[in-house]
């Protein structure tokens, strides 16, 4: 979960989010290098008397020019179209899992699992435990295994919602009457939190995503008290 201070992204659970922060470094590492070079660039024009006049008319130079910029962006695009592929590449579930947006809760149905269903609500304030990050809580959290492909299939019930784990690198729009789709895995356990991401009414700010990472074994342990129930 983000900090208030916090100048970086957080550390990727997913391998979408890790490619997605490897480009977010080289596009960045791409762009303070040309920042710099202008800038010292800049700073030799303005503080020098010498000028060369032979370069006024100079078709090599012009070629460099033209040349470098264009080189910069194969640079740039070639791992974008990658990460793009990797992020769109859909791959075989293991775990099917249908989310839809409501005013102004999320419900959860696991298709694999006929007795797996429920709503999930954000905890009030003065319901939280200690340490529960406040407005990001939630009674139900959505439960799958880790190192396991999952699908998500999202939809809405009313309006335009959002479903968004940014710590995984995934965001998909929930659309009434439109069943949208996204797969996913988590590399660890842990809790992952996010929130709705499109304006969808007077309480927008108070429907959060909660979801957890478990083990194989503690997933189905987890599983098995809906059975029971």
């Amino acid at each position: 979960m983000a900090e208030a201070t916090q100048a970086l992204f957080n550390n990727a659970a997913s391998p979408t989010m890790e490619e997605l922060l490897y480009f977010h470094d080289l596009a960045m590492t791409m762009l303070i290098m040309i920042g710099l070079s202008i800038m010292a660039t800049l700073l030799t024009i303005t503080t020098t008397k010498l000028y060369i006049i032979s370069t006024t008319d100079a078709n090599q130079l012009e070629f460099l020019w033209t040349a470098l910029p264009v080189t910069i962006l194969i640079f740039i695009a070639a791992p974008s179209m990658r990460t793009l592929y990797l992020v769109e590449d859909p791959e075989h579930p293991h775990l099917t899992i249908k989310t839809m947006g409501h005013q102004w809760y999320w419900s959860y149905e696991y298709s694999d699992y006929e007795t797996i269903t429920f709503d999930s609500y954000m905890i009030k304030e003065q319901f939280l435990t200690k340490g529960s990050p406040r407005l990001l809580e939630v009674d139900n959290r959505m439960v799958f295994p880790m190192s396991t492909i999952i699908r998500m299939l999202i939809s809405s019930d009313d309006v335009l919602h959002s479903w968004t784990i940014p710590t995984m690198g995934i965001k998909t729009d929930a659309v009434p009457g439109r069943l949208n789709q996204l797969t996913f895995m988590s590399l660890r356990p842990g809790v992952f939190y996010g929130q709705c991401s499109e304006i969808c009414g007077t309480n927008h700010s108070f429907m959060p995503i909660s979801v957890e990472s478990l083990p194989m074994i503690h997933f189905e342990n987890w599983a098995s008290l809906f059975n029971n129930s």
